[in-house]
This record gives C-alpha cells, sequence and structure tokens, in this order.
C-alpha cells in the first residue's frame, strides 16, 4: 500500500491556485483536486516552481494516467488521459513532487482509495 498525505483542492478556487508559487513540496505529499463530476480536464504549471508528477484518476479510483516531471513554469496543457483513451472523464487528480509516482510505484491500473470517491462503485473502497 503507499500512502499519500494530501491538502484537498475541491472548489473552483482552491483548483485554480493549485500549487502555485509554493517553493516545496516534501516526499510522500501531495495535493487531490477534486471535481463534481467526473470530466475531461487539462493541468499546466503556470505559476508553478516546482516539478510535478500528475496522476489521473477516475471516478472508480482507477489511476488512468500519469504524466511524470512536469516542467515548472510551463504553460503546454497536460491532459488527463493517454491518447486513445476511450473514458477520458477525471474525478480527481493528485499531484505529488516530481519523481514521487515513480519512487512510491504509482502507475495506470492502480486503484486509489479515499472516502470521497463514490464507495459503491471504487475499485477500492474505504473501511
Amino acid at each position: 500500500m503507499v500512502e499519500v498525505s494530501v491538502e484537498i483542492a475541491d472548489t473552483p478556487e482552491t483548483r485554480a491556485q493549485g500549487l502555485m508559487f509554493r517553493r516545496e513540496l516534501q516526499r510522500g505529499k501531495g495535493m487531490l483536486f477534486i471535481y463534481e463530476t467526473p470530466q475531461p480536464v487539462s493541468f499546466w504549471m503556470r505559476n508553478t516552481l516546482i516539478p510535478l508528477d500528475m496522476i489521473f484518476i477516475d471516478a472508480r479510483g482507477e489511476v488512468r494516467h500519469v504524466h511524470t516531471m512536469a516542467r515548472p513554469l510551463d504553460e503546454t496543457s497536460i491532459p488527463g488521459a493517454a491518447p486513445g483513451d476511450v473514458a477520458p472523464e477525471r474525478l480527481m487528480v493528485l499531484e505529488v513532487p516530481g519523481g514521487d509516482a515513480a519512487r512510491l510505484g504509482i502507475r495506470p491500473g492502480m486503484a486509489l482509495s479515499h472516502p470521497r470517491l463514490p464507495q459503491e462503485a471504487a475499485l477500492s473502497p474505504c473501511d
């Protein structure tokens, strides 16, 4: 099991702010962006000063796509789905320090447990 301590970004304002202007993010910590409903998402690194790994998660808690080492201050759009993904909607996005996804072994196909996932459909429901 992998554990990451997260800050929650679940309003339009907190999602827009994200991790902008932070000068550090400790290993094993991150920010979990939660949307009201599953939807196609994309991120960028505007005003983000540290490299990040972005882990895109569907409504069942399945990790569907991992974008590693997003470059600080890069405004290039980072899609939440790999090319050809037939179900590109995401309910959550987890941002962790760059390199943490590999260090922790986070990869597509893994299941995230979190109480904000619809528990009746979650691949790994909370106890």
